[in-house]
């Protein structure tokens, strides 16, 4: 092999190696970038879920939503939500017809933070039977499908799954009790958003000092005046999710609506 091919040998082969590299660290950078921005995004998605959560908690106690940050904050931190009991009385009137009255009583209260953040489940009774053991204790940690309990029914023993996740509260039943079909057997429970969540900075984007755009409002539907709400995402991290796009799925990160009685996150639609 002559000087020159060994040369030009070895300058193809730098230059081949060069281009791997190049082609390499772009592809790298390019899935890095994506990786970035869809963990951005899912970090964004579950802040407006808590705020989406928060806002209807606020509605509940105030009959309206809030637009400014730090109330939303403080009643996060130190709001109370009454626990309501609907029940209804039924009076016989005298020419045989009847009334329905509606009684709503108060029970007692729970911190905001609570009812925003926990998410309380229940398994009950699938039939009529005879009770016959627990497959969990207080305290412990379940996922679904885990079994919960075993019932008799009739002359066949049937045991029961979780469908959530949880932390048991509760296990009220005693072995060879009779239960009845839709009887509360287990009450138990699980946190929905980051507990170490810092609530002071819930109108602003994770890890930016970018807020959130908020709008509350009243809109006449039917005659009646009823409280919309939307809150969206101004700087969207996927370059590809702008205003003027078409596909619902691309635009902004968002939930709710001006003009309609809708909490729905247009991630929810993609």
């Amino acid at each position: 092999m002559s000087t020159l091919t060994k040369i030009l040998t070895a300058i193809l082969l730098i230059l081949s190696v060069g281009m791997f590299v190049y082609l390499y660290g772009s592809v790298n950078e390019v899935i890095e970038e994506r990786d970035r921005i869809a963990t951005q995004e899912n970090a964004v998605i579950d802040r407006l879920k808590l705020i989406r959560e928060a806002e209807i908690v606020f509605l509940s106690v105030y009959g309206r939503y809030t637009a400014n940050w730090d109330s939303l904050a403080n009643f996060i931190s130190s709001g109370r939500v009454p626990i309501i009991q609907r029940r209804e009385e039924i009076i016989q009137k005298a020419y045989g017809g009847e009334d329905v009255v509606v009684h709503i009583d108060t029970l007692g209260f729970v911190s905001a933070r609570e009812r925003i953040f926990k998410k309380n489940y229940t398994v009950n009774a699938a039939d009529d039977g005879t009770f016959v053991e627990y497959k969990v204790k207080i305290g412990d940690q379940v996922v679904k499908n885990q079994k919960a309990f075993a019932i008799r029914v009739l002359d066949q023993v049937k045991e029961q799954p979780f469908i959530e996740t949880g932390t048991i509260e509760s296990l009220p039943a005693s072995p060879g009790e009779q239960v009845k079909k839709g009887q509360i057997l287990i009450t138990y429970w699980e946190n929905i958003f980051n507990v170490n969540t810092d609530v002071s900075r819930i109108g602003s984007k994770p890890n930016s000092d970018v807020k959130f755009d908020i709008f509350v409002g009243k809109v006449d539907k039917a005659g009646v005046m009823v409280q919309v709400i939307e809150v969206r995402d101004p700087q969207p991290d996927n370059p590809m999710r702008k205003e003027s796009n078409e596909q619902k799925p691309r635009k902004p990160l968002r939930f709710g609506s001006r003009v309609d009685v809708s909490t729905a996150g247009n991630w929810e639609s993609n």
